[in-house]
């Protein structure tokens, strides 16, 4: 294949190309010159026979493309850097969001399943103290802890409130002034440490 420089050329007609490099055309196998338009950025293919010839204007022969700037091999080696940069972060980004949708893609289910799980921890807070031994009672209490440990596994954990100080990014003080929380009103969550369903509490001095 005959070897043609890169670099920027102008057409006889005064449009400027860059030249980006020559292919063979895989039935014939032609030489084609591939090439690209300064003015709309299209592509374009043409036999390299046809770009090399020449025509004639006002009388005279002249080249149909004439070289007018060359592309150092330097930029050509940064444009493929950066371009190496940019896909290489593309496939981080995506791997990055696969993760990210795999993690938080349970928000939806536990915004169902967790108020079934605060439901039995009431009953049994509520229970009388001569209850609270009965076999019933060990059941449930059973069932609540495989419920923790399941959503402990899947990064579920619960916010801890009473005794501790008020955290406007965990919680909602409902009621009272202070930085103290004193009283859960509604448990909060978070899964993977983001926050799902934020505490209410009321909170004191």
């Amino acid at each position: 294949m005959e070897k043609l420089q890169t670099g920027i050329y102008q057409h006889y007609k005064g449009g400027k190309y860059e030249l980006l490099f020559v292919a063979e055309q895989t039935e014939t196998k032609e030489a084609m010159v591939i090439y690209r338009s300064l003015k709309d950025n299209k592509v374009w293919v043409r036999p390299l026979s046809n770009w090399q010839e020449k025509i004639e204007q006002e009388g005279a022969a002249r080249d149909r493309f004439i070289k007018i700037e060359e592309i150092e091999e330097k930029d050509f080696e940064h444009q493929y850097k950066l371009a190496l940069a940019d896909y290489q972060n593309l496939l981080k980004q995506s791997v990055k969001d696969k993760a990210d949708f795999a993690k938080y893609a349970l928000n939806d289910f536990l915004q169902e399943l967790l108020p079934v799980y605060d439901h039995l921890k009431m009953s049994l807070s509520a229970l009388p103290d001569n209850e609270k031994d009965s076999a019933w009672v060990k059941g449930v209490e059973y069932v609540l802890k495989q419920f923790k440990d399941l959503l402990s596994n899947r990064g579920v954990e619960e916010i801890k409130t009473v005794g501790g100080n008020f955290d406007h990014n965990l919680m909602d003080a409902i009621e009272g002034k202070g930085n103290k929380v004193i009283k859960e009103i509604m448990p909060g969550y978070t899964l993977n440490s983001r926050v799902i369903r934020a505490a209410k509490v009321v909170v004191g001095d």
